[in-house]
């Protein structure tokens, strides 16, 4: 009879083993890069959850047994996911992983060995980069910002170099780098930066820090929904850190530090602060770009983008062919679109001719000599230019004919094909980089500025348009020079934008003190080139007055002569900054 009890009611299932991946907690998407098939299972909790199945098994009746305790100080684990998928630096779903442990790679780190069939990243070639950055100060350029720390990622390739962003090292003082699992920071020199492409290049003099380390493999430009991992040392935490996603776009982009615009990769693996830098491996473990900028906005959710090879190999090839970063040419016109029939029409476009417009030509670029307004431009090195401006890339894929500009070098010829006045017409153009009248960086120099009689005179740029007037400067800055920032073109190679920076009041210059960021046009009658060209008119002017005319039809003049200036009361600082550190403080002895 109680044998009979026993047999009543349903038998407790046996649970498979082989089924353990397949509970709830493991429908979580995980990476392409680290998919179930990359997992190593753990020899222990597989055989400690077999034994539990087995002795729920032979009980037959009551509740299920409870499961063992665990150990004493046991592995901290994720309570959604099985045992079997957290080894200590696989990724979760939920953020960042961090790697536990030294730079020996043991315990299941990533390495550079094949699991599962696929190339999985070495990691101990990823590099954490320390910067104390000292900025000058634009809107008092004799002066220096407080300097400040900070820290960001780079990774190790061959030659004894190091990768990592321009805007990471920018207006650097010290550059440390440390390796994985190290507890030293080594000096790093900067041997190179470009601020186009936001890449800079630093090396290290001391052997001991490239003791152990292998150079990370370039790998080719990824196509979409391709897997990426990008590694590096995000805020957080202090060791490093991996996230996945895929390439969901492929396109020309602009580049925020730069102000250009070049090839990029949009992905949807976070990318933060610190993660500048760090390199993008694919599932092959080649790396095929480079974390710099994300996008942030209320309405985007994990949008990053990462340099690609092309770009980086760029950059690597221009150092090595010039020892120096030369930069990336552009072909100085502007153009627009023919994609209206009527223009097409007027402009004696054939219908099978396709091509865009000239708009205007930089009159300081070699192409100024051959091209004019108004011709269209039909092909670029044979590569035919269609009415929106896109040349064909990939299977599938167009992208902007300036890709094809950027993939050349200063001084690099290139066949053009415009049509003028119905008749074809082929060209060779010399490409080279050009500069712009308000530029987007200094490139590390300090600002050139010249004071007189108070009048603080120096060059417009991107960084002073900041310093003046904060990161919304497109908005707050006077029309004026945003008309010039966005549209001018200089007419000459050293044409700059000089201004009236500020008044520092003394007797000398009462009734001046409201000028403000006002362009100074001439001097005496004669046009201002540039700030070198107005300093040296200054010092060897023997007129009676000096006169000065700004925009607005403004003017200021005095009478005084150099001596006299430096005996104003407050002891005016006249400085002369043109492309070097030299200050001259003048007092009234002198």
């Amino acid at each position: 009879m109680e044998d009979a009890k026993r047999k009543r009611g349903r038998k407790p299932k046996v649970p498979n083993p082989s089924e353990a991946l397949e509970s709830p907690s493991s429908n979580i998407a995980l990476d392409d890069v680290f998919s179930v098939s990359n997992v190593e299972i753990i020899p222990s909790t597989t055989t400690s959850t077999s034994a539990a199945a087995t002795t729920t098994a032979a009980r037959p009746r009551g509740r299920p047994k409870k499961l063992p305790k665990l150990p004493e100080n046991p592995e901290p684990l994720h309570p959604q996911l099985p045992p079997a998928i957290l080894s200590p630096s696989r990724r979760i779903p939920n953020g960042n992983a961090t790697g536990v442990g030294g730079g020996g790679g043991g315990g299941g780190e990533l390495s550079g060995d094949s699991v599962g069939g696929r190339v999985l990243p070495a990691m101990d070639a990823v590099v954490k980069v320390f910067c104390v950055h000292t900025e000058p100060n634009f809107s008092l350029p004799w002066q220096r910002k407080r300097q400040y720390s900070s820290s960001s990622s780079g990774f190790v390739i061959g030659g004894r170099r190091v990768l990592t962003n321009a805007h990471s090292v920018e207006h650097y003082t010290q550059v440390k780098v440390k390796k994985r699992g190290s507890d030293t920071k080594y000096l790093a020199t900067v041997l190179a930066i470009g601020t186009e492409c936001d890449i800079a290049m630093l090396t290290v003099n001391d052997d001991e820090f490239w003791e152990g380390v292998s150079p990370v493999e370039f790998g080719e430009l990824p196509a979409l929904q391709d897997a990426v991992t990008v590694v590096g040392y995000p805020i957080g935490g202090d060791t490093i850190s991996v996230t996945s996603g895929v390439v969901s776009r492929i396109e020309i982009l602009s580049y925020v530090h730069g102000s250009t615009e070049l090839l990029g990769l949009q992905i949807d693996a976070a990318i933060n602060s610190g993660n500048s830098g760090g390199p993008a491996f694919n599932d092959k473990g080649s790396c095929v770009g480079i974390a710099f900028q994300s996008l942030k906005h209320e309405d985007v959710e994990n949008i990053g983008y990462v340099i690609p090879t092309p770009v980086i190999q760029h950059f690597i090839q221009d150092y090595e062919k010039n020892e120096a970063y030369t930069g990336f040419p552009i072909l100085g016109v502007e153009w627009q679109k023919m994609e209206n029939p009527d223009l097409r029409t007027a402009m004696s476009m054939k219908p099978d001719q396709k091509g865009v417009r000239i708009r205007r030509v930089d009159p300081t670029a070699p192409e100024s000599g051959v091209l004019k307004s108004s011709d269209i431009m039909l092909s670029f090195d044979g590569v035919d230019i269609a009415n929106d401006g896109t040349v064909p890339f990939r299977h599938g894929e167009r992208i902007g004919f300036s890709y094809l500009v950027s993939q050349k070098y200063s001084g690099d010829s290139s066949a053009i094909k415009v049509l003028r006045d119905s008749e074809i017409l082929n060209f060779n153009i010399k490409l080279a980089s050009h500069r712009r009248l308000i530029p987007a960086h200094n490139k590390g120099r300090p600002p050139s500025y010249y004071i007189i009689a108070g009048f603080v005179f120096t060059i417009v740029s991107v960084p002073y348009l900041r310093s003046e007037y904060g990161k919304d400067y497109e908005y707050e800055a006077p029309v004026k020079l945003l008309d010039k920032l966005l549209h001018s073109m200089p007419q000459s190679p050293d044409e700059q934008l000089v201004v009236v920076s500020q008044v520092l009041v003394s007797d000398i210059n009462i009734g001046y003190e409201d000028i403000v960021n006002t362009q100074v046009l001439a001097f005496n009658g004669k046009l201002v080139k540039n700030l070198k060209s107005l300093a040296e008119m200054v010092e060897n002017c023997d007129d009676e007055f000096l006169k000065f005319d700004l925009e607005y039809e403004q003017v200021f003049l005095f009478s005084l002569s150099l001596s006299t200036c430096m005996h104003t009361p407050t002891h005016a600082l006249v400085a002369l900054l043109l492309d070097s550190c030299v200050f001259f403080n003048v007092d009234s002895s002198t």
